[in-house]
């Protein structure tokens, strides 16, 4: 039997579009109560519009996950509107196309700082207030460049792969404490995501490879969260691999 999520608090970072989008409305649409963050202020207030044109409740909270303070503050002003979070989704992420010779440390600092401390520094924040209420959910949102490196993409997959260890340690952490910790792993989805990509050639490429005919859209993704999140308490889904079904590549 789904677990009723009504009433429940979720923060989603990365919201202005693609995944993190896509599972605000999901949840929006089964009662939940969302806060939505990311850079593009005016797309998260016309997320909200959505979300409350809908029957459902939001609340814009724009700010960087690299930045520390930004992503402790996006958690403390959901407490602060909502009174309290009950749900936290990861889903903040960019990528860049190069190796160890050709990426500067600039970018790849940029790419760890959202995709792996962005998530680290919400977790943080979160981790203590979902423990004291003896409750809570945390999904990461990953990729499949997390179980399987290319060397184009060397500091996404590093991001990625350092995102799975980190999960599944918070995970152990949490297990006991009531809060349950998953990891979602999409293949190719039709998000964003290739519009942070500097490289022209490669921004192309992973433009076309992440839309095509066969490639997930972000709704399919946000489906997987909401499997995760409605079991019931006693059951945790760990680790989600979602592949587009002509993918048929072995995977770790």
């Amino acid at each position: 039997m789904a677990q009723d999520l009504t009433g429940k608090v979720a923060l989603v970072t990365g919201a202005s579009s693609g995944i993190g989008e896509a599972a605000a409305l999901a949840l929006a649409k089964v009662g939940v109560l969302v806060a939505v963050s990311g850079r593009r202020k005016a797309r998260l207030d016309s997320l909200v519009t959505r979300i409350t044109a809908e029957g459902g409740k939001g609340l814009a909270l724009p700010g960087d996950v690299s930045v520390e303070a930004e992503a402790s503050k996006a958690v403390t002003d959901t407490v602060a509107h909502f009174g309290r979070i009950d749900i936290l989704i990861n889903s903040a992420g960019v990528n860049e196309a190069g190796g160890i010779e050709t990426l500067t440390t600039e970018q790849w600092h940029r790419v760890i700082d959202i995709n792996l401390m962005g998530t680290i520094y919400s977790c943080k924040a979160a981790f203590p207030l979902m423990k004291a209420q003896g409750a809570g959910d945390i999904v990461n949102i990953s990729s499949t460049a997390g179980r399987r490196a290319g060397w184009i993409f060397a500091a996404y997959s590093t991001s990625k792969f350092g995102l799975t260890g980190f999960t599944e340690a918070l995970r152990q952490e949490g297990g006991t404490q009531g809060i349950r910790v998953s990891i979602v792993e999409p293949g190719a989805t039709a998000t964003e995501i290739s519009t942070s990509i500097s490289d022209p050639k490669w921004r192309e490429a992973i433009q076309q490879h992440t839309h095509n005919e066969n490639a997930m859209e972000s709704s399919d993704i946000a489906d997987a969260i909401m499997l995760a999140l409605q079991l019931p308490r006693r059951a945790n889904v760990t680790r989600i691999l979602v592949q587009p079904t002509t993918d048929v590549a072995a995977m770790p």
